[in-house]
């Protein structure tokens, strides 16, 4: 589903990625993980070409998208949820759901508020709330929904779990493990290993804009030595 290949980018004359290369396929979550300013964020703005690269491939179901606009790599059905969230805070849940959507597309899952709501109740409690009145966890919700509203086939997701609370972030994994029932291809960016392990099937881990280790996540937790040298804190 999605294909990365040799991405190298720069914020000015600084490198920040360095030759990365992995591949996430429909109905599989893969987790980049990294500590902070690894180069995970800077990996999913490239891909929705908000970053330039400057060599290497990006291909999205095959086609390549690394010329592409970010508009026009979002109306393809690659969805971003970013880690700023940035939804509309003066609209309600309702409104910002509608500025999200976009029309069915062939061989993605079709999602409407109502089917949104069984995946979110806070959301449907909340619907006619202004974003800005509900909480970080509340607000993150709401993020991913309004991107499902575009019915991607593949979505990045980066730092979902981040600053909010414990019974969200269990909401959040119930979440991810039905988007990958749904056939979607997830790329996930996390620094949080077990909120990782609990949904992941693969990880790649970047270390200063490089891929250090590509893998099942059996296979990292049996490697307590990678995570030692590459998330440990």
């Amino acid at each position: 589903m999605l294909e990365i290949q040799g991405i190298n980018a720069f914020y000015g004359q600084a490198q920040v990625l360095q030759d990365i290369s992995f591949q996430v396929g429909a109905g599989e979550v893969v987790a980049l993980l990294g500590r902070n300013g690894a180069g995970k964020s800077t990996t999913m703005k490239t891909l929705m070409g908000m970053v330039n690269s400057t060599a290497g491939d990006i291909r999205f179901q095959g086609t390549p998208i690394k010329a592409l606009p970010t508009h026009r790599i979002c109306q393809m059905g690659l969805g971003y949820v970013p880690e700023d969230r940035r939804i509309f805070s003066d609209l309600t849940v309702l409104e910002n759901l509608e500025v999200g959507k976009q029309k069915p597309r062939d061989g993605a899952p079709v999602w409407e508020a109502e089917k949104l709501f069984e995946l979110f109740p806070n959301l449907k409690e909340r619907k006619n709330n202004a974003g800005g009145q509900m909480s970080g966890g509340e607000q993150q919700m709401l993020s991913i929904a309004r991107t499902l509203m575009g019915n991607p086939r593949a979505i990045l997701l980066d730092e979902p779990s981040e600053g909010i609370a414990p019974v969200i972030v269990e909401q959040m994994a119930k979440t991810i493990q039905a988007l990958k029932k749904e056939g979607l291809a997830v790329l996930l960016s996390e620094q949080n290993l077990h909120f990782a392990k609990l949904v992941s099937d693969r990880a790649v881990i970047i270390e200063k804009g490089e891929v250090r280790y590509q893998g099942t996540i059996r296979e990292l937790e049996e490697k307590p030595e990678i995570r030692d040298a590459y998330l440990a804190v």
